[in-house]
């Protein structure tokens, strides 16, 4: 156990706290069950910046007005193979399961669905989305847009979100192909993450307020997109995108226009937007074709030569790794996030966490 990892939690344990602090902060079951998902399968699968360690900031925006509850959210087609839903200012976590659901509902008979989502909010981890579509035999690419971070290439001033993308395909007996990435060099809230357990930034991905690069978390104002200071104009690129699928299609703010999710307004809805895009790959390829064809290829993949001490990955590979371990040992919480625990413990009368080891 190291320093950064000084507590281990159960994954139902983790349920159980979760789902209860939202409870008692005012959710709903649908939202409560929604955003426990999210955040516990994505702590599960070693994307803590976008895991659990969120929940003490989504509890202080339920209580503060900034979400609602309680939504009612609704769905509307617009044509036989696009929709919208209406989150009615709720969890983005809600919105995007929804969107999931009716995007397969349209795909089964049309093979493709586009589904915009409106009046969101933070939705955690992009890559929670695609994988409930590819769990249920279909692909799925998801895009959201975020308050402005991320410097545009070459340019001194923060402009687009870390507008996360993620892209998940069913593979027949083997966990799905999952991409699930943001377009900036790292989150910001990995930023927030390093920051609160004293750890040091790589070099070429943060830069402080004068825009000299910074690897110190406390001096980090902007982050650089992909490809950092020299080829930042691809992931620039992407996180225009984003914001054009995410704002331009459904009418909600560009990142640069949007509310900071760090307040100080935590009343405020902040009104995000994101896209789906779903697909249904029994319309364009036979099934068993398919999973002999993509089987092939992620064998393929797999065998290619690496550098020593190594391995050749599918995207997904380390996800599903870091899942079957922490799922045998728990999911390793830092001494920053566990002592955030105990205050909404303490704050909410919510039964304290218990962790497996310490």
């Amino acid at each position: 156990m190291t320093e950064h990892n000084w507590h281990r939690v159960a994954r139902s344990e983790l349920e159980r706290f979760v789902s209860a602090a939202l409870t008692k902060a005012g959710a709903d079951q649908a939202s409560t069950d929604a955003v426990t998902k999210a955040l516990v399968g994505a702590s599960c699968r070693g994307v803590d910046s976008h895991g659990v360690r969120l929940l003490p900031h989504y509890v202080q925006v339920v209580q503060g007005g900034r979400i609602n509850g309680t939504p009612d959210v609704t769905f509307r087609t617009l044509s036989a193979s696009a929709g919208v839903v209406d989150v009615d200012n709720g969890f983005g976590h809600l919105g995007c399961y929804r969107a999931i659901d009716e995007g397969i509902a349209l795909a089964k008979t049309t093979g493709m669905a586009g589904i915009s989502i409106i009046n969101s909010s933070h939705f955690g981890a992009a890559g929670a989305y695609a994988l409930a579509a590819a769990e249920a035999g279909y692909m799925a690419i998801v895009v959201s847009n975020s308050d402005k971070f991320v410097l545009a290439h070459d340019s001194v001033e923060s402009f687009h979100g870390t507008n996360p993308i993620s892209f998940a395909a069913p593979i027949p007996g083997e966990p799905p192909y999952l991409i699930d990435m943001a377009t900036s060099s790292i989150p910001w809230n990995r930023v927030l993450q390093f920051g609160a357990i004293g750890r040091q930034l790589v070099p070429d991905v943060a830069v402080d307020a004068q825009g000299a690069m910074t690897s110190d978390p406390a001096q980090a104002a902007a982050l650089l997109p992909i490809g950092g200071e020299q080829f930042g104009f691809k992931g620039a690129a992407l996180g225009g995108l984003c914001d054009v699928l995410s704002a331009g299609l459904t009418g909600m703010g560009f990142s640069h226009q949007l509310a900071s999710m760090g307040g100080p307004d935590f009343s405020t809805p902040r009104k995000l937007g994101h896209f789906i895009i779903v697909l249904n790959p029994a319309v364009f390829i036979a099934p068993e074709f398919y999973k002999q064809h993509i089987c092939a290829y992620l064998k393929d993949l797999r065998q290619q030569q690496a550098k020593a001490s190594t391995q050749v990955m599918a995207p997904g590979d380390r996800e599903w790794k870091e899942q079957e371990d922490r799922l045998a040992i728990g999911i390793p919480m830092d001494r920053a996030m566990w002592a955030a625990f105990e205050d909404v413990s303490e704050n909410l009368g919510v039964p304290a966490l218990v962790s497996r080891s310490a």
